[in-house]
């Protein structure tokens, strides 16, 4: 077919409204968010952008005082008791001869923090989560609907390893767990859970033992059963020449 100046101009004149239609149908995308278990519909440049600015968060660490230190301390407490206080947002995994391994850790939000002593129940490696059933509906007058399960894995919010704290046998619903929002820790942004960095909570998964006391020292309550005389050197690290003489 021969193309005339007038069908020239014709084709010419719709082009710019036949091009935005196509342009949406391939910016609309539906991807599945594995953090929330939702299915994200919407521009794709949006949410790119997003799932970008989630991994930059995922990346950022926490303030260097909540790495993981060895400490001198003063306590009664028996070697391999958990305490941790939360005021300070410290876990402390009691060694013996005045030593203790210190490591940072994030706590509960106002309204869900607490205090008492339990003991490690049980413990798993990549574990699965089950939200409660008050923190699924608490969430979806949020308008964020929660998994009735997630499996483990890098995306879930126990992270690398959970020891599952019960109190007169039974399950207490509190966990000390990894997390996948390393930015978190020192912080209070948790449902009363212990969260801990990955790296962190599989150091202590490998010491503590089931059947661990784990004393949980309450928001305002002071801190009488581990008191810090000193610190050493970041955990797991050898001592230099100096460290080795003056300690």
């Amino acid at each position: 077919m021969k193309t005339t100046p007038f069908l020239l101009a014709l084709m010419v004149g719709l082009a710019p409204f036949a091009a935005p239609s196509a342009a949406n149908a391939q910016a609309q995308v539906r991807v599945y968010d594995h953090a929330s278990g939702q299915w994200i519909s919407g521009d794709r440049a949006r949410i790119r952008t997003e799932t970008v600015q989630r991994k930059t968060q995922m990346m950022k660490k926490p303030d260097a005082r909540f790495a993981r230190q060895s400490v001198r301390i003063a306590t009664k407490e028996k070697p391999g008791t958990i305490v941790i206080d939360t005021d300070r947002k410290f876990l402390y995994f009691v060694e013996g001869n005045g030593m203790a391994t210190r490591y940072g850790v994030g706590v509960g939000k106002e309204g869900f923090s607490w205090g008492g002593t339990m003991s490690i129940g049980r413990k798993a490696e990549w574990p699965g989560w089950t939200p409660p059933a008050a923190m699924r509906v608490r969430e979806k007058a949020k308008g964020r609907i929660l998994p009735a399960y997630m499996p483990g894995g890098p995306e879930n919010p126990l992270g690398a390893r959970a020891m599952y704290l019960y109190r007169g046998g039974g399950d207490s619903m509190f966990r000390i767990h990894g997390t996948n929002q390393p930015w978190t820790i020192g912080l209070n942004m948790s449902s009363g859970c212990i969260r801990m960095m990955n790296d962190d909570v599989a150091h202590l998964y490998e010491r503590a033992k089931r059947g661990t006391k784990v004393v949980v020292i309450g928001p305002g309550q002071p801190n009488r059963l581990v008191q810090e005389t000193g610190t050493v050197r970041p955990a797991g690290r050898k001592p230099g020449l100096f460290a080795g003489v003056f300690g």
